[in-house]
């Protein structure tokens, strides 16, 4: 299977994974949650496509899920990757395909609010 470059945002601090898509009409590209094993979509406006990765960034499941879900936690899960849905099928992203992540740009974004 031949890579795909997809724009990635990266949610690496607490406050990033707990506010992850929360009040987006939607996403182009994915965030990565990380560390994270689960996720839920309370409060989302949209539904998502969820890929759980494990440590080494194997693909372990995908899901799509609506809003107003709480998703089961994945045991060996590190990280999770959010997309909005139907994305992730188009993309190839599916169990056992591992995920590269190349940094292009940092883009430093304000949280103060």
């Amino acid at each position: 299977m031949g890579q795909r470059a997809v724009e990635l945002e990266i949610a690496a601090s607490h406050r990033a994974r707990t506010h992850g898509l929360l009040g987006r009409d939607g996403i182009d590209g994915m965030i990565l949650l990380t560390p994270a094993g689960g996720v839920h979509t309370f409060g989302m406006r949209f539904a998502i496509d969820v890929a759980y990765l494990d440590r080494r960034m194997r693909v372990l499941a995908v899901r799509t899920m609506r809003p107003g879900r709480l998703g089961r936690p994945r045991l060996r899960a590190r990280h999770v990757l959010e997309a909005q849905a139907g994305a992730m099928r188009g993309w190839g992203l599916r169990p056992g395909v591992t995920v590269t992540v190349e940094v292009t740009r940092i883009t430093e974004t304000s949280t103060a609010g």
